[in-house]
């Protein structure tokens, strides 16, 4: 963002925490003079209750989709966040009942997400911004199928009762292996792709920006099969409510929910530009 919304972030400290709801649904945003009044409700902001900031999401008519960035104080948390998985990113809703004017230089248009400009020197920042935040809301899952494995070990590894029968019962260590692959394929991919994106000075071409983002669609579907595995294992304690890795396969599931997760419409937008046709999404 603009110079002037980095020195108000960062004015007491580099250690400013902003969470962030991008989902327009019942959002108002009305251009006025100098900036937006906005107003409206916003779920699924991790992590706000730590926060001093929000970005939101808004459509302005006749422009587009912004972000807007506001302050603690223009906004108030409903606590909603009562879930099956994930329960400690306190992902609440943002509310702004009464429309806060947000000036324009604490606001990031859709299309300069896009096109990569910043107000930044050159180099890692002129990567697409969407290719950043896909990655923030999948490879957690990675490191919570790597933890479960490493649950794993107490149960059936050298050293506990059950040694004798989790070394040696083939299904329980061909599970833990194709776990452990499907993590290890996951990042794989996700660091081939970065590699990429540096060798091209941050700069990948359309189809690239296409094909990262449908494999990054995928992490979620491949740590589901992954905690699949290792629940099919896990014993009968696993059953239990609070049980460690029951907590994980419910995270790695409430994770897949997440819009960014779906891989179907990503899919059908990388195919079409493999068969010759043009990028119809912007957030890639």
């Amino acid at each position: 963002m603009d110079h002037r919304t980095q020195a108000e972030i960062f004015a007491e400290g580099p250690d400013a925490l902003i969470s962030s709801s991008y989902n327009p649904f019942g959002a108002r945003a009305e251009k006025v003079e100098g900036g937006v009044m906005l107003s409206g409700r916003w779920g699924w902001s991790s992590g706000c209750l730590h926060c001093n900031w929000v970005l939101l999401g808004g459509v302005v008519a006749e422009e587009g989709y912004r972000t807007f960035l506001v302050p603690a104080a223009d906004y108030r948390i409903e606590d909603t966040w009562y879930t099956m998985g994930l329960q400690a990113t306190g992902s609440n809703d943002i509310v702004i009942d009464t429309p806060v004017f947000v000036p324009d230089h604490r606001t990031h248009r859709q299309m300069d997400g896009f096109n990569g400009v910043h107000f930044q020197d050159p180099g890692v920042y002129d990567m697409p911004w969407a290719q950043v935040f896909i990655r923030v809301v999948n490879t957690a899952a990675i490191g919570a199928v790597r933890h479960a494995i490493e649950l794993m070990r107490d149960r059936v590894g050298l050293g506990t009762t059950d040694q004798t029968k989790g070394l040696s019962d083939p299904d329980v260590l061909d599970r833990i292996a194709r776990a452990a692959n499907l993590a290890d394929e996951a990042e794989a991919v996700m660091l081939r792709a970065f590699d990429e994106m540096e060798a091209k000075a941050w700069k990948p071409s359309l189809l690239d920006r296409a094909r990262y983002r449908y494999q990054a669609s995928l992490v979620g579907d491949r740590c589901i099969e992954a905690m699949d595995l290792i629940m099919d294992i896990g014993g009968g304690r696993s059953v239990f409510t609070g049980n460690a890795l029951q907590d994980i396969w419910h995270d790695v599931r409430m994770a897949r929910a997440h819009v960014a997760n779906n891989p179907a419409g990503f899919a059908r937008n990388y195919a079409n530009m493999l068969m010759g046709a043009e990028n119809a999404d912007l957030f890639i």
